[in-house]
């Protein structure tokens, strides 16, 4: 293998290494590596994040994974040298001052790769290189020779894709009851021949075949509470009598997870139970995301024809690269790489899928061969559906999915469906959400770039044919002139507000900074006060917004009327796409309706009386003491309710399962939080202790002299674990400003022992991402917040040891303290506290070998919450001297045993 001659740089916390292009490798400071990397284009690995190390913003150059994404689309890689090289079959790089070198190696293998026979993503390669060779990438030029003109020309990428097919609705699914025999007997098939009987999984799996059941009474599914600890096996053990089913009775099962990793583990999973296709080309597992994580071809094409300019012109060629070999174009969690995005440090992936529900569906000239649509079809005919919490139930809220609405569920990571039943049933009229409206109404604001079109020349068509209808669309976009519009925030900065809403959203901001108590508006925070006491000018203001907004409403339901009055008396000229087409609209129509209804529920209440089942507020949201948002807000004092509703009355069968289901010994706040009372139902219950010994393997420490506020202390505390662990932590913290401190002065200290440090909201990589690398280095550490304390599954040596900073106390927030009132006071907080320190030890032992250490940096640690830590666990109070010999002891146990295990499976 070759090693391309170019000049190379590597920079982490640790130093800087410069190679040259003959090959002499020397360490060199952050300014002589800034002045060559602005002379000449070098090779490097992730320029972002080189940059950061640099403190040198514009940093551009040769990046390899620039490379990688246009030679290996849809493939996956660790974005680090390692990471690399593993990717590619190469020897991993020895230290930093190896990687220059070994970064030469790696170009070098990629071209070379250029040039095989066997390339298998050689089809649009050449094509797409001449149009990044127009846009000036700088990998183009040196690509250019390897890559040799195809004798035919290329098929352009909306010409590649194939187009779904209509399928017929599938049948109701036959009514059966799951013999247990046959479900272990399935079981035994997913888990393999030779594998552990565990008697925990066995039981697991009979009592999820209960909610196959048929169903007796209406609006009464059979409902399953299951508590499955750690390591028990859940995923197979729910698989097992879901497949069952699914084969005997014809039925879709619906698996909703809240986390995008557990989606991949499921989908690896189902694999022991499903084959990829069917004779027929169909795939009996489908994952179903919401819009907004999908490729949108439509816009892709804008951006390919001149929508997106400079760097984000070049990220949407190798993105088109990508869809062509992408298995179901999900940009966000699926096979893009989580990192391509960051490379170009702009939101232009985001731009690329529909963010803003502005789908004009069988008017679309890719209609046919729409990710999203082939998805939402494919799920209808699919055994198994692997969806997330927010798309079902948006989904059975609105109604209107091209998919049977699901009447098997199994909601995975159920501790979750609370907080998303939370987010999804709730209202918020904010400035930011108006805005969108009126865009999606009016169409873009001038000088604004972009495909979007306002509801006039989406419906240009019926304006021309009905009459009615082309009068209720002016109607709309007159009355819309009442929404805020660019540059609305400045305004109310101003005194200068225009419009009803913005008159609204002015006095929301005024009542809300002169409320405040909380020390937010000092600190930077967002800030918020309840919508009570409002004086009589801002219940009037009100009052009149709701006017204004039902002049918005009232003749979109008038058109959408209309439309449904052509659907049924169709015009000579409308054909099935233009059927489907008008379909589109009146969903887009029914949901901005039900909108604007909530809003105008809520500013009807302000100076009336209260409504128990809601809680509401004005807030201003800001970031580092910067306003981006203004508004006001409503939320189910209870979301279950509407969840009960919505979501579980029109299933027959349904369960929550998670490891961290109940508090402790008690069920009654997990019934509380299934919803389960609404419908008057009694759930069944069900617990599988986890086989994990933790009494041995695990150990909960409580460090008591590290004082709270003390920023050096804390840092000094995180530092010194990190280096009696040697790497392989992962530290939660609760605030964002403290974990970019402990960041800042710890990272370059221990980047020099050889124990690399990420942290999100520090480094310019993904969450997703961040955890890969993580994962992929044994002596590297992550910091990180409540993203990093649930669904992040490290197994094995890489992680062994989890430090919080404090005990995770609720935000005092207004909801917060609502629903603290109505469930029992402190005892609400500490089941809420108990939840998430449940949720955070599940990072640290993953399976039955793993060992290592949870670490609380509080000495005012109540001993009431110790019930959060599985039975058995050993709990220490002690200094944090004595902790870091029990870490550095435990750790040498730890690999000692890792070293035995390896050697054992290698002999």
């Amino acid at each position: 293998m070759t090693a391309i001659p170019l000049p190379a740089l590597h920079a982490s916390h640790a130093g800087c290494w410069l190679r040259s292009a003959n090959g002499e490798t020397r360490t060199v400071g952050k300014g002589e590596a800034v002045m060559a990397a602005a002379d000449t284009p070098l090779l490097l690995v992730n320029a972002p994040l080189v940059a950061t190390r640099l403190g040198y913003p514009d940093l551009s150059g040769l990046d390899l994974l620039e490379l990688f994404a246009f030679v290996h689309p849809a493939r996956f890689c660790v974005p680090t040298p390692k990471g690399l090289a593993h990717a590619l079959g190469l020897d991993e790089p020895a230290d930093g001052d190896d990687v220059p070198r070994f970064l030469q190696q790696a170009a070098g293998a990629l071209l070379e790769a250029c040039e095989s026979g066997e390339w298998p993503e050689r089809e649009g390669a050449w094509s797409t290189l001449q149009s990044l060779a127009r846009l000036r990438w700088p990998w183009a030029g040196v690509i250019a020779p390897h890559i040799r003109q195809p004798e035919r020309a290329e098929k352009w990428l909306f010409s590649r894709l194939p187009e779904w097919e209509e399928t017929g609705d599938r049948p109701q699914p036959a009514q059966l009851h799951l013999d247990s025999q046959a479900v272990q007997s399935r079981l035994s098939q997913l888990t393999g021949e030779g594998a552990e009987q565990r008697e925990g999984q066995q039981a697991y799996a009979n009592e999820v075949a209960r909610i196959f059941a048929p169903r007796t009474k209406r609006e009464a599914p059979h409902m399953l509470l299951a508590q499955a600890g750690t390591g028990i096996g859940k995923t197979l053990g729910y698989l097992a009598p879901a497949s069952l089913w699914s084969q005997a009775s014809g039925g879709t099962v619906w698996v909703s997870t809240f986390t995008k990793n557990l989606q991949r583990q499921l989908r690896s999973e189902s694999a022991r139970a499903w084959p990829e296709e069917r004779p027929d080309g169909s795939r009996p597992v489908v994952i179903r995301k919401g819009r907004e994580n999908y490729l949108c071809l439509l816009n892709l094409e804008d951006a390919l024809q001149g929508g997106f300019g400079g760097r984000a012109a070049i990220l949407a060629q190798l993105v088109a690269r990508w869809a062509a070999y992408s298995r179901d174009g999900d940009m966000i969690g699926g096979d893009l790489p989580g990192w391509l995005g960051t490379l170009f440090r702009s939101r232009a992936i985001k731009s690329l899928t529909d963010q803003r529900g502005e789908c004009i569906y069988a008017g679309c000239p890719h209609y046919r061969k729409c990710f999203i649509e082939r998805a939402a079809r494919a799920s209808a005919q699919a055994d198994l559906v692997i969806a997330n919490h927010a798309l079902v139930m948006v989904n059975a809220a609105r109604g209107r999915d091209h998919a049977q609405r699901p009447t098997r569920i199994v909601f995975d990571e159920g501790h979750h469906v609370f907080e998303a039943a939370d987010s999804t049933f709730s209202a918020a009229l904010t400035g930011m959400e108006a805005v969108e409206l009126k865009r999606w109404l009016l169409g873009p604001e001038r000088g604004s770039k972009g495909r979007r079109r306002g509801l006039s020349a989406r419906l240009a068509d019926v304006s021309s044919y009905d009459e009615r209808g082309a009068k209720a669309i002016a109607a709309a976009c007159h009355a819309a002139e009442c929404l805020p519009g660019s540059g609305w925030l400045q305004r109310l900065a101003e005194g200068e507000p225009s419009g009803e809403i913005e008159t609204l959203l002015a006095a929301v901001r005024a009542v809300t900074y002169a409320r405040d108590e909380g020390g937010g508006q000092e600190a930077g925070y967002g800030i918020e006060t309840e919508a009570a006491q409002l004086d009589g000018n801002f219940v009037e203001l009100a009052q009149q917004a709701a006017i204004a907004l039902a002049r918005v409403r009232q003749p979109l339901i008038r058109l959408g009327v209309r439309l449904e009055a052509i659907q049924e008396d169709a015009p000579d000229w409308m054909d099935a796409q233009g059927r489907a087409r008008i379909e589109g609209a009146r969903q887009s129509l029914a949901w901005r309706i039900d909108l604007i209804a909530a809003w105008e529920a809520l500013l009807e209440r302000m100076g009336g009386p209260c409504n128990p089942d809601f809680v509401d507020w004005l807030a201003v949201d800001r970031s580092d003491a910067r306003e981006y948002d203004v508004g006001l807000h409503r939320h189910f004092l209870d979301p279950m309710m509407p969840f009960a509703r919505t979501v579980l009355a029109g299933t027959h069968g349904v369960m929550l399962t998670s490891a961290t289901l109940k508090d402790g010994d008690d069920w009654a706040s997990a019934v509380e939080r299934s919803g389960a009372q609404h419908l008057d139902i009694t759930p069944m219950l069900t617990q599988a202790q986890s086989p994990f010994d933790y009494a041995n393997n695990a150990e909960v420490l409580i460090i008591t002299d590290v004082k709270k506020g003390d920023l050096a202390a804390l840092s000094g505390a995180y530092a010194r674990i990190i280096e009696a662990s040697r790497g392989g932590v992962l530290g939660l913290f609760t605030a964002i400003r403290r974990l970019r401190a402990v960041h800042g002065r710890i990272a370059d200290r221990l980047a020099r022992a050889g124990l690399p440090l990420f942290a999100q909201h520090v480094d310019p990589i993904d969450t997703g991402t961040l955890v890969d690398i993580f994962r992929d280095d044994p002596r590297s550490s992550l910091l990180g917040t409540d993203a990093l304390r649930d669904g992040v599954d490290v197994p094995g040596h890489s992680l062994r040891c989890v430090v919080m900073e404090q005990v995770p106390w609720p935000k005092p927030s207004i909801l917060h303290r609502a629903r603290r009132a109505a469930n029992g006071g402190n005892a609400h907080d500490d089941r809420i506290i108990r939840a998430r320190l449940a949720q955070a030890f599940g990072r640290l032992i993953r399976s039955k070998d793993d060992r290592g250490f949870f670490i609380v940096l509080s000495a005012a640690f109540p001993s009431r919450l110790l019930s959060a830590f599985p039975q058995g666990t050993p709990v220490t109070r002690l200094t944090l001297e004595d902790a870091l010999q029990h870490v550095e002891a435990g750790v040498w146990v730890s690999a000692h045993n890792q070293t035995e295990s390896e050697d054992t499976q290698a002999r």
